[in-house]
């Protein structure tokens, strides 16, 4: 073995004091430098980490075996080695070396006491072939030594590593005395020299190889007399085969004769089977024939008492009780009676379901029994059906006889009474119970009883409707207003309004009364009589505060309708019902609709603009009663809203045709009177506006104002000579009187914006008249060379015909020698034609300022075509019409 270097001692003193230092109890047997790796980090491209590897003994002083350990050592981030892992020897099973490695420096040691086996262990490289035989040969010494057996070896020849020891290794024999018996030697490396025990293989192992081998290699070289020894010794086997054989014939002649004698008696005994075998399957047959027959017996009395008991089931399902037969055929619908019959109801339609496919076996449907029992219960149900519809039809009858025969019940004069139903529904519930069974029985019965309760209903209704109509008119005490407003001839006494709110408070109570009656009505209606359509009315709607606090119950009972957009209410499933519902409503409560309108035909009467307010006060209605009103109540208060709209737009017609008149009139110069006639009325217009009402109001304010002023464009026209004073004069009259409406309305401010451009434009003109009157020469003159300036040179506009600068002196000497006087005269022209002082200041400024505006582009002009001609100053004339 190589002889260690000054290297490996320090190496060792660095292990002792890694391991423990000089008072550890374990001895260094080698210590060696290696790099750990793994083969998938070497693949991925990791670099293998120095590691060192010392082996170590650690001796008992309890008298236990020696203890052989393997350190495995890392170098810290300063260069000093630290313990890094620690194996115990007597664990390892495996050697292997990697065969992929060329060099053959690379192997793996596998232990058995590893926690994961399925981490393959780290794999060593050594720096060359004798330090890896160095190592290993040291850990197999240490384990045959120390536990007298040797790890697996794989990939490495054990002879081979013999044969580099025995070449590289002085063997010195050193005695090692152990406590626990016999006397083991450990090679330790020194500084100095190697001490070893013995041999992995002995002396006489030793020779017996090499005799062994050397016959290998005589045979290799003389193959054909190999091959003829081999012949010779398989003819000798096989002759001693057959003597063999020939020695043992008796000994296989008595085995046959034995093997004979137990044939005979297997085929005795298979007989004997045979027979047994025959006899149980007759048992057996015989013993299923009398366990059938007594399955059938079993069966049949099983089946039997099943069938009386199902037969005594069907016989209780036949069976009519007397109690509820009487009260079917001829029982009385007395209030104190409707128990029994809602009891008898329950049983009939119970029984008729009891003979149905799904309550009874298929098998009984055929039998007469039942057949005979089903057109009984059929009997029993239309003898029922048709005495309680008849008892139903003249109940409600007679009920709302007797309240019609009850003056009491309505409204009287002086006094209004407010439509009470709580004793009438009252009545009816006790027999809601008893329409739902007869619909249950049979669903065409309830058509006729909903038409008799509708048409019974109806009269009441419409008798309360009239009565109290007709005493909320008699009891409402309101002066006429004028229903002209815009007439031309109209005096201003006729104009004054008088108070006229007691007519929208009487149609708002008319409203507040009925609305929520007639709502309640209809769900009543549509519970009562069992429509099958979902219920509406959510809890704490916004229209249950408004009914009537005598129906206590109305609430649980209110179903409302679809609206005919199907927007604000959920959708019935069965669209049927819900049409057969609205008919009945409109049963119900057809013909209450013409005492509403004759109260809107009262009121406008009265005051056409109260429409105004009756359309918001309807509106609002309207749409509080979008979540629970029923469709006949909606269409109602459309219906109103629409009458009310068209009362209203036949006053706003009659208002253009009054405006319209005017235009027959003759010559008028002043302003129109129906321009500070439609600020009275759009003030008064405003006071009456509610809720939703602002668009009727606008569409009338946009329809009066357009035909206002297209009747004075037409006045206007028909005398040229005062169109613009006509129309400026109007304009100003109308902003004047609509200043404040038309800040808070933006209908009004559209049109006011409208009257002030119209009145600008006026303005522009009749000051343009003015100025040309008064300044003619001079400003026909400027005109024509104005005109000459986009076709003819400056320089030679002088030389043209009436162009010269004598010309031009001529017109100013003529236009501006007395040009105050000449002011004066237009600022008298402009008073004389206005009828209103109030315009005259405003009027005068406009013309001033277009005066000079008109001067000076002329005074430019005029220098561009005549230079260094005086003409009198810009400046001059402004001083002197600042100081007019």
């Amino acid at each position: 073995m190589a002889r260690p270097n000054a290297d490996d001692a320090e190496l060792r003193r660095a292990s002792s004091i890694a391991i423990g230092g000089a008072g550890s109890a374990q001895e260094i047997v080698l210590a060696i430098r290696v790099a750990k790796g793994r083969g998938i980090l070497e693949k991925l491209g990791r670099m293998a980490t120095p590691r060192v590897l010392v082996l170590t003994t650690k001796h008992s002083t309890k008298g236990e075996r020696t203890k052989a350990f393997l350190h495995v050592l890392k170098y810290s981030s300063g260069g000093v080695l630290e313990p890094a892992k620690l194996y115990k020897l007597k664990h390892l099973t495996k050697v292997e070396v990697i065969s992929n490695d060329s060099t053959g420096c690379t192997f793996i040691l596998g232990f058995d006491n590893l926690r994961s086996q399925s981490v393959s262990p780290p794999q060593w490289t050594m720096r060359s072939i004798d330090d890896r035989n160095r190592l290993l040969l040291c850990i197999l010494n240490m384990c045959k030594e120390i536990f007298q057996r040797l790890p697996k070896l794989v990939g490495i020849d054990i002879v081979e590593l013999a044969l580099w020891a025995k070449e590289n290794t002085p063997s010195v024999t050193a005695q090692v005395n152990a406590r626990d018996g016999p006397v083991i030697s450990v090679m330790e490396q020194t500084d100095s020299k190697v001490t070893v025990e013995k041999d992995l293989v002995s002396q006489a192992e030793e020779e017996d190889m090499e005799a062994l081998l050397g016959t290998y290699v005589m045979g290799i070289g003389e193959a054909e007399a190999f091959s003829e020894r081999m012949k010779r010794e398989l003819l000798a086997l096989e002759a001693a085969n057959v003597y063999a054989l020939l020695e043992s014939e008796p000994m296989i002649e008595e085995v046959l004769r034995g093997l004979e004698a137990a044939t005979f008696c297997v085929d005795d005994i298979d007989e004997w089977l045979r027979i047994f075998n025959v006899k149980l399957r007759h048992m057996r047959e015989d013993i299923a024939s009398i366990e059938l027959r007594n399955n059938r017996l079993e069966m049949q009395s099983v089946c039997s008492e099943a069938l009386v008991e199902e037969l005594d089931k069907l016989l209780g399902r036949l069976r009519i009780p007397s109690e509820f037969a009487s009260s079917l055929t001829g029982g009385s619908f007395d209030e104190a009676r409707m128990l029994k019959n809602v009891e008898a109801c329950e049983w009939l339609t119970g029984a008729i379901r009891a003979l149905e496919v799904p309550n009874l076996d298929p098998c009984y449907v055929d039998m007469r029994a039942i057949k005979d029992k089903r057109a009984e219960l059929e009997k029993l149900k239309s003898t029922f059906v048709r005495r309680a519809s008849e008892f139903l039809r003249n109940y409600f009858s007679s009920l709302v006889d007797f309240m019609i025969s009850d003056k009491s019940y309505f409204s009287q004069r002086g006094h209004l009474k407010r439509p009470d139903h709580a004793d009438l529904r009252y009545k009816c519930r006790t027999y809601a119970r008893l329409l739902q069974h007869l619909k249950n029985l049979d669903k065409n019965c309830l058509p006729p009883l909903r038409k008799a309760y509708c048409q019974s209903l109806n009269l009441l209704l419409r008798r309360e409707a009239r009565e109290f109509a007709n005493e909320l008119r008699a009891s409402t005490k309101a002066s006429r207003n004028p229903t002209v407003w815009l007439e031309a001839s109209t005096g201003s006494s006729q104009t004054a309004s008088a108070d006229s709110s007691n007519v929208s408070e009487a149609y708002s109570k008319m409203l507040t009364i009925f609305i929520p009656l007639l709502v309640d009505e209809s769900s009543f209606f549509a519970h009562f009589m069992c429509f099958e359509v979902s219920a509406l009315v959510p809890p704490g709607a916004p229209n249950s505060k408004k009914r009537g606090s005598g129906d206590n119950d109305a609430s649980d009972d209110d179903l409302s309708m679809m609206d005919s957009e199907g927007n604000d209410v959920k959708r019935s499933n069965n669209s049927a019902e819900l049409g057969a519902l609205n008919d009945a409503l409109h049963d119900l409560l057809d013909g209450i609709q013409e005492d509403f309108y004759a109260v809107v035909d009262w009121a406008y009467r009265i005051d056409p603009l109260r429409c105004i307010s009756m359309h918001g006060i309807t509106e609002r209605y309207l749409s509080a009663q979008k979540a629970d009103a029923a469709g006949f109540v909606r269409e109602l208060l459309k219906d109103l809203q629409t009458k009310i709209s068209t009362q209203f737009s036949r006053f706003v017609d009659e208002a253009c045709h009054q405006i319209e008149r005017n235009e027959r009139n003759v010559r008028q110069i002043t302003v129109l009177s129906y321009i500070p006639r439609f600020a009275t009325l759009a003030t008064r217009m405003e006071q009456y506006i509610q809720g939703q009402s602002r668009d009727l109001v606008d569409r009338a304010y946009t329809r009066l104002v357009s035909t206002m002023f297209t009747t004075l464009e037409k006045i206007a026209q028909s005398d040229p000579k005062y169109t613009d004073i006509i129309l400026l004069e109007n304009y100003a009259a109308f902003q004047n009187s609509l200043f404040e409406l038309a800040n808070v309305v933006p209908t009004l401010a559209k049109f006011y914006h409208q009257a002030s451009e119209a009145y600008e434009l006026a303005c522009t003109r009749h000051i343009s008249i003015i100025i040309e009157n008064q300044f003619d020469k001079l400003f026909q003159f400027f005109r024509r060379i104005d005109d000459l300036m986009y076709t003819v040179p400056p320089e030679e506009i002088p030389f043209q015909l009436g162009l010269s600068r004598t010309d031009l002196r001529k017109v100013i000497k003529s236009g501006l020698s007395q040009v105050d006087r000449s002011i004066n005269m237009m600022y008298r022209r402009l008073q004389k034609t206005l009828s209103s002082e109030e315009l005259l200041p405003p009027l005068w400024d406009k013309c001033k300022k277009e005066f000079l505006e008109k001067y000076e582009s002329f005074v430019q002009t005029a220098a561009k075509i005549y230079p260094n001609e005086p003409m009198p100053p810009v400046s001059e004339l402004r001083d002197l019409l600042a100081s007019s």
